[in-house]
């Protein structure tokens, strides 16, 4: 018997014994993973028997008048998620356990943050009045770098409820998030939420939504989505407030995809939402994008979890399955119909305005096509990401890749690295500038007398432009009283221009500031939030260019330029960004057995130098006392052999060297 444990082939024995108890018993559970929770062990639909496949939910039975699409949207950590879970728990959707936390938050990387990344879909079915009820909802992010996440999320909806923390009230992202969904027309219901904090003061937050958004203080819900009080009354006011969609089953298919992810083994699945029509297994659809027709394998809902459906009717949001193996096929803000029922093809989105650039390279570049895969696989998740080919001469072919804010660049790399096990390496990030070319030979050869430079290296000449211009954006801060002057001194140190300044009740002030963006895009926000003690809230929006002295710095390492770092910034600044960035190579580089130099550079001038002291043998230790020129012809042996070292030696630059670099000291 002991024999059977150890190691070896089984006999065949063994394998009838397991077979016969497998038909006795049932099929042998599958071993539990370390750390895994059977509670959270979700089956694949795929997996599942053929009975279970069976049992698709009938759709047909919500008619239109019985179905809600509703987002929640609010600012960071006002508790979106957490009545997200509580919502799931009350209508039956997921099990009600202590274990409930972030149950929408799928990914990695929002677990580690405890942020919400990517917006995530649940259909939960609710009796209310002795009708059943389809409620679809979208639990957003909240961080202004996925404001397009959002945006995209609220095109699927017919109204949101705008969440506000109790204690902190409205912040800069709140304002945001409700004139987006104002702008939509959807219906807004507000929930002050953390009603069970020791510092709550809901009547405060009540009073600030009614000046801010015009909204009557009797329509808000108070709750605490921690302990689930009142979240009851939020359903009811869901099913009250927001009216159903307005659409027809009779018409042809006309769904819009509005999220989309990959599957290695299923191919595309896309997050659609339907506006007129049916959709069921079998049917051919055609994508108004590439024109391409597809039969459909699946259709289903998310509840939170993909569950299969026969069919999905107008009004309804679920997943589809149509074969789509390229990733380039599922293109989202696409319209699909039936095949040979065209239809007018819907809006889609309006594409996302990218803030920072930053080329990203293999570092052995043996893996550039998997690199290019994993980029191609993960935008098709994010479509705010924008992709050029790009080589450089240090680091090979690469590509320059443009992001809605840094946090979003740094989760986008931390994604690469946890699901498609990518390790790659990313330049210093820049803002897109533009130039006015001055004559009419350049205007014929780039075809256009204003030219977009996302790359550093390939800023022109002074010579060559009548005038450089430089991306401004319309910043909104939200903070309390005593902060306000620290805060003003911090914004003029970054050029910015004040616009209006507004007090929404006693204790708290709205600033807005016109701001350069490469004043504020690297650290401008981590700046803001040690000086307010972390209560000041930061949002912004694109407003144009403006005219700006600017030049090109480059940085010299023992004299050879270094693409990566090159950098553009404002003459008045050029001296204590250049000595600042060389102060925090010489801690980031590694000594050699060699001096290096480094030094920021406009042109042939050097405006800031440090060194990097060599590592040196104590070559005089074994002379005891003797002549002078003994050692002085020892030293000047040694200074030789690290001259011709210096010539020949590489420096190798850490690839966290290029964040770390630009990030300031902490402004005082």
């Amino acid at each position: 018997m002991l024999a059977l444990v150890g190691a070896g082939p089984r006999p065949r024995w063994a394998w009838a014994a397991r077979a016969a108890l497998s038909v006795t018993c049932g099929t042998w559970p599958a071993p539990q993973r370390p750390g895994e929770d059977r509670a959270f062990r979700v089956t694949p639909s795929r997996s599942s028997s053929a009975s279970e496949r069976m049992e698709k939910l009938d759709m047909s039975k919500f008619p239109v008048e019985n179905i809600r699409n509703f987002g929640i949207i609010a600012h960071v950590d006002h508790g979106k998620s957490t009545l997200a879970d509580r919502l799931l728990e009350l209508t039956g959707t997921i099990a009600k356990t202590d274990h409930n936390k972030q149950v929408l938050d799928k990914l990695q990387v929002e677990r580690e943050r405890g942020i919400t990344v990517k917006a995530q879909t649940a259909s939960l079915f609710y009796n209310y009045g002795g009708k059943l009820y389809l409620l679809n909802l979208i639990d957003t992010p909240g961080h202004v770098d996925f404001n397009y996440e959002v945006s995209r999320s609220l095109s699927a909806c017919q109204g949101v409820l705008l969440v506000v923390d109790a204690n902190e009230g409205i912040q800069a992202q709140t304002v945001a998030n409700f004139f987006l969904a104002f702008e939509a027309q959807l219906s807004i219901i507000p929930v002050i939420n953390k009603i069970d904090l020791k510092n709550a003061d809901p009547e405060r937050v009540e009073k600030q939504i009614e000046k801010m958004f015009d909204i009557p203080g009797g329509e808000c819900i108070k709750i605490s989505a921690k302990l689930g009080t009142n979240t009851e009354k939020v359903l009811q006011a869901v099913i009250e407030r927001i009216a159903p969609p307005k659409v027809s089953r009779k018409n042809p298919l006309k769904a819009l995809v509005f999220d989309s992810n990959f599957d290695q083994y299923r191919g595309v699945i896309a997050n659609v939402a339907l506006f007129d029509g049916v959709v069921s297994k079998g049917d051919k659809i055609v994508s108004a994008h590439t024109q391409k027709t597809y039969e459909v394998n699946e259709v289903g809902i998310l509840s939170p979890d993909e569950q299969l459906t026969q069919k999905l009717y107008a009004g309804q949001v679920g997943y589809l399955i149509a074969g789509m193996k390229d990733v380039t096929e599922a293109q989202i803000g696409d319209t699909l119909y039936l095949h040979k029922q065209p239809v007018e093809p819907l809006p889609g989105f309006k594409s996302a305005k990218p803030m920072v650039f930053a080329g990203m390279y293999p570092i052995d570049q043996s893996e550039y096509n998997n690199l290019k895969s994993a980029i191609e696989k993960l935008t098709l998740n994010d479509s705010s990401v924008t992709v050029h080919r790009d080589s450089s001469i240090a680091l090979g072919a690469g590509w320059r890749l443009g992001f809605l804010g840094l946090l979003h660049m740094e989760v986008f790399n931390q994604r690469l690295e946890q699901e498609y096990n990518a390790s790659v390496i990313l330049t210093t990030p820049t803002v897109p500038y533009k130039a006015v070319l001055s004559s009419a030979k350049l205007i014929k050869e780039y075809r256009e007398k204003e030219i977009t430079i996302i790359n550093p290296s390939q800023f022109p000449d002074k010579s060559k432009v009548t005038e450089y211009l430089e991306p401004v954006i319309l910043g909104t801060i939200i903070t309390p009283n005593e902060y306000t002057g620290k805060i003003m001194t911090l914004c003029l140190n970054r050029r910015a221009v004040q616009k209006s300044m507004v007090f929404i009740d006693q204790n708290r002030v709205m600033l807005k500031y016109l701001f350069p963006l490469n004043e504020i895009v690297v650290d401008f926000y981590d700046s803001l939030k040690s000086l307010s003690s972390g209560y000041a809230s930061f949002d912004y929006e694109d407003a144009g260019y403006q005219t700006a002295d600017l030049v090109k710095m480059d940085i010299l390492l023992n004299g050879n330029p270094v693409e990566e770092l090159v950098t553009i910034v404002h003459k008045e600044k050029a001296y204590p960004i250049g000595k600042a960035i060389c102060e925090r190579l010489k801690d980031t580089i590694p000594r050699q057995l060699f001096e290096i130099a480094i030094q920021a550079a406009i042109g042939s001038k050097i405006i800031a130098r440090e060194t990097v002291k060599p590592y040196r043998k104590n070559v005089l230790a074994k002379c005891y006392g003797g002549d002078i020129t003994r050692k002085m012809k020892l030293l000047k042996r040694q200074a030789e052999g690290k001259k011709r070292m210096r010539k020949v030696g590489n420096i190798e630059v850490p690839k966290d060297a290029f964040i770390k670099v630009l990030k300031r000291q902490p402004d005082k």
